[in-house]
């Protein structure tokens, strides 16, 4: 099954346009996981996808918050033990790759064989011959940097060429240049809902992969009327830090499912054909 096939059936199966990110900040981990570090973070991830992988359409681990703790075998554990227990929920590797050639080559089998994921987030700034290896995982997900929710967003990526903001740009390439596998996507921040409506105008029914709710400030409301396709789903709306430090105490998982299952909610209440 294809990473669009399965986001498909995740957003059926679940009811849910949510996307936990896997950010596991070793500061900020209960006190009784601080003691070995990669382990803690291993315990911690796990009981944040026990707790909520009913409740969402696809998991997001950053792969910054494990390589940063050496603890690149905790990511793989934990990407395997999504695979093996929550079969049916996708697992996106937010890497941002971009570069070129050869080592294109080693990024994409990184993050498709190393560590199994079944999307990755790519720069695609450098051109279609550095988005040309991930892509040609034919079953497996690209999904490329558009139009960000960070506040610096602006300072590239609304330049105009010929008269057409670089991140529209991005989204043409994406939608109808180097989509020959129907295997990409675009990140488009929950920070800019009328730049949303736009890409969602030109791409069609295209995913999107929607950072910026939560902590980012991000509006849900405009951010679904903008994004949603008309059957009310395409986006993939990613809540990190909002949903696993919900409490810094002994009862995070449960309170991380609880943001969680409020979230899902106030999403779902603007989703047309609900």
């Amino acid at each position: 099954m294809s990473f669009i096939e399965q986001l498909n059936q995740s957003w059926s199966q679940s009811g849910s346009l949510l996307c936990v990110g896997l950010d596991p900040d070793v500061s900020r981990l209960p006190s009784a996981l601080r003691g070995d570090k990669s382990q803690g973070i291993f315990e911690f991830t796990k009981a944040i996808v026990d707790a909520t992988h009913d409740l969402v359409c696809a998991f997001k681990p950053q792969i910054a918050y494990f390589s940063a703790e050496s603890a690149e075998k905790q990511l793989v554990e934990v990407i395997a033990y999504i695979k093996s227990n929550y079969p049916d929920v996708p697992v996106i590797l937010d890497a941002k790759r971009g570069d070129i050639g050869s080592t294109a080559e080693k990024y994409a089998v990184e993050a498709f064989e190393r560590y199994q994921a079944d999307a990755v987030t790519v720069n695609p700034y450098l051109g279609f011959d550095s988005v040309a290896p991930f892509t040609a995982y034919k079953d497996k997900g690209v999904i490329l940097l558009c139009r960000t929710s960070n506040p610096g967003a602006a300072s590239f990526q609304d330049l105009e060429i010929d008269g057409v903001p670089l991140y529209k740009k991005v989204a043409l390439a994406a939608s109808n240049e180097w989509n020959d596998n129907g295997n990409c996507s675009l990140v488009v921040g929950a920070t800019w809902p009328e730049q949303m409506a736009e890409v969602r105008a030109l791409v069609g029914d295209m995913p999107f992969l929607v950072p910026g709710v939560g902590t980012q400030g991000g509006d849900v409301e405009a951010m679904v009327k903008a994004g949603q396709t008309a059957a009310g789903s395409g986006l993939m709306i990613s809540s990190s830090r909002a949903v696993l430090y919900a409490s810094e105490g002994d009862d995070f998982a449960e309170a991380a499912r609880a943001e969680a299952l409020q979230l899902r909610n106030q999403i779902n209440a603007h989703r047309s054909g609900l």
